[in-house]
């Protein structure tokens, strides 16, 4: 199946976008994504129309350097939960260990692997979203950003001993040296960043011992998303499209690169169906939505992707025996709805 990434991945996209002249809403849903969904930070969506998104944006712009653009504007705190563990971390080298152990919380699309040889040290970074095809700028993004991880942790003088891209030469390369400050090859074997092996030894500039043991409960069962399951897969998308109207058994198999048949067949395996796990997670979404005055029973329905409220109406009392209405009665007076 396609990997996966979370919306997070889009920080700061939305400001880059306007300074460069662009619709963001428009370069948005063009790439096959959701504008609102920037707003839910840790949504999965295709890794593959994240990185369209990019390379649209870069050649509607004219700015081939809109990826390290991005990579400029991001703060540690973007990686989320795994921030907090990484900067307790004690030294340079566990840190960037854990930040590669986990990376697959927040993208499942990247890869970046540690060489050590003769005193230096490679941090290389590999992208597969999925489908064929160039993302110059996902790479320059993660590269970038994985540059300023590193001077997180060993201070904002630090300097690598160089950078290296696969692509060929932009037409201007000075945001390349402004963001790096050292030495940046193109058309190179490998996209990512060199640096002494002594470097990785350093104390974490961030780290607090005091704070270890209890950011290190953070992780704790994180460690089974590397085996995520098709119906949590599924699960992240349904929750995605069903807003759109688009939430079918076709389109989440074509978010996750499959066909139809092959959905079926993954979650028959784990005792599934397309339509138990679109149940529950519109139940789950339902008894929230409901009890929360903040949406009408019209915009719950909406936002459950059914084409009416009756429709909605009928599937609610099926699932939890009251009607939208008198369940919404009954939460909003902190008791249990009466029954009908």
């Amino acid at each position: 199946m396609k990997p996966l990434a979370r919306y997070a991945s889009l920080n700061n996209y939305v400001e880059l976008a306007h300074s460069a002249g662009l619709d963001p809403a428009r370069m948005i849903r063009d790439a096959g994504l959701d504008p609102a969904g920037l707003g839910l930070q840790d949504r999965w969506v295709p890794a593959s129309a994240i990185a369209t998104l990019l390379e649209n944006s870069a050649t509607a712009s004219g700015r081939d350097d809109f990826g390290i653009a991005l990579a400029g504007l991001r703060r540690f705190s973007n990686l989320g939960p795994l921030s907090l563990v990484i900067r307790e971390e004690p030294d340079v080298r566990s840190a960037v260990k854990m930040l590669v152990r986990y990376q697959h919380m927040y993208n499942e699309a990247l890869r970046t692997r540690i060489g050590e040889n003769g005193g230096i040290t490679t941090l290389r970074v590999e992208l597969d979203v999925g489908v064929p095809g160039h993302f110059p700028q996902s790479i320059d993004l993660a590269v970038g950003v994985l540059h300023q991880l590193l001077k997180g942790f060993l201070g904002r003088t630090w300097r690598p001993l160089s950078v290296s891209f696969t692509r060929p030469a932009p037409h201007d390369p000075a945001a390349y040296r402004r963001m790096f400050g050292t030495e940046v090859l193109f058309a190179e074997r490998f996209d990512g960043i060199s640096l002494y092996t002594k470097d990785l030894d350093a104390p974490n500039a961030m780290s607090d011992p005091l704070l270890r043991p209890y950011t290190r409960k953070i992780l704790e069962g994180v460690d089974a998303r590397e085996n995520v399951t098709t119906s949590s897969r599924v699960r992240d998308l349904i929750e995605l499209l069903l807003p759109t109207g688009r939430c079918s058994a076709e389109q989440v198999a074509r978010s996750l690169g499959v066909d139809r048949r092959t959905v079926h067949r993954q979650l028959a395996a784990e005792g599934h169906t397309f339509s138990s796990v679109l149940d529950s997670t519109r139940a789950e979404l339902a008894s929230h939505m409901v009890g929360n005055t903040r949406y009408s029973l019209t915009e719950v329905s909406e936002l459950l992707g059914f084409s009416s409220p009756a429709n909605f109406s009928r599937w609610f009392r099926k699932q939890f025996g009251h009607s939208p209405s008198r369940w919404r009665s009954g939460t909003t007076e902190g008791r249990s709805p009466a029954p009908e």
